[in-house]
């Protein structure tokens, strides 16, 4: 479904991202992970289309769309959350999720109707014609992922739509993105929560410093020393060693 071929994104002499490479099977979760300031949004918006390759490619369903612009990689199928949720707090909730609708659906009629769908669908049927301002931040997680979700896509990129939840609200979510996943939306996640990466994602990658520094199963992935460092530090994965044998 998407491939990132060797992507380097630079902004002046800073290297966002730096030769990384990944895949995203049809109908998997795949989650991509790493320490604050790796360049995980920043490979989302190369795959989104908000800022382009300096070099490398992106590649979805095989076609090369590094060059399109969000708009036609939205119209093909590629739809993303924000980390910073803001709807638009003068519109309803089911007009918020309307917008996203409207990519597929011209008549308002049509959009709205669509739109109570996925509301529905994502757990907020009884919020839905309330002010979108009114939600709690558990709403407008659910809202953002409503109104990506609207625009009918095949690849959904998830940029850390459980950050700010408490556990009771994350473990109420993890399965609303599993049923999307079911329904045959592939999924590409950025989560920091390894609760949700562990039960959610088949396969994992791990980005530090804009690289790519791992990959394979979540926990594979997690006993990696390679990983711990780059999460804790020099020396880390020794330290954590010796205290499990001396437990």
């Amino acid at each position: 479904m998407l491939e990132v071929q060797n992507a380097t994104k630079r902004f002046g002499g800073l290297i966002a991202v730096n030769q990384a490479s990944l895949k995203a099977a049809a109908g998997s979760i795949t989650g991509l992970i790493g320490p604050n300031g790796a360049g995980k949004t920043t490979l989302f918006t190369l795959i989104s289309g908000f800022e382009r390759p300096t070099e490398g490619r992106v590649l979805f369903e095989g076609q090369d769309i590094s060059r399109d612009e969000p708009h036609i990689r939205a119209q093909r199928g590629i739809a993303r959350t924000f980390q910073i949720v803001q709807p638009f707090a003068g519109l309803s909730v089911v007009e918020n999720i309307a917008v996203g609708a409207h990519l597929r659906h011209a008549r308002r009629s049509d959009a709205m109707a669509r739109a109570q769908e996925v509301g529905r669908r994502v757990g907020l049927g009884p919020e839905l014609d309330k002010s979108a301002s009114s939600l709690t931040v558990a709403g407008r997680k659910r809202l953002e992922l409503a109104r990506a979700l609207a625009t009918e896509p095949k690849l959904l990129l998830l940029d850390e739509v459980l950050a700010g939840l408490n556990p009771s609200e994350i473990r109420d979510i993890i399965p609303v993105i599993r049923a999307i996943r079911d329904e045959g939306v592939t999924i590409l996640m950025i989560e920091h929560v390894m609760q949700a990466v562990m039960n959610l994602c088949e396969q994992v990658y791990v980005l530090a410093q804009g690289k790519i520094i791992a990959e394979g199963p979540p926990a594979e992935v997690c006993d990696d020393p390679t990983v711990i460092e780059a999460y804790l530090g020099a020396g880390a994965a020794e330290r954590l060693k010796r205290e499990k044998v001396h437990a």
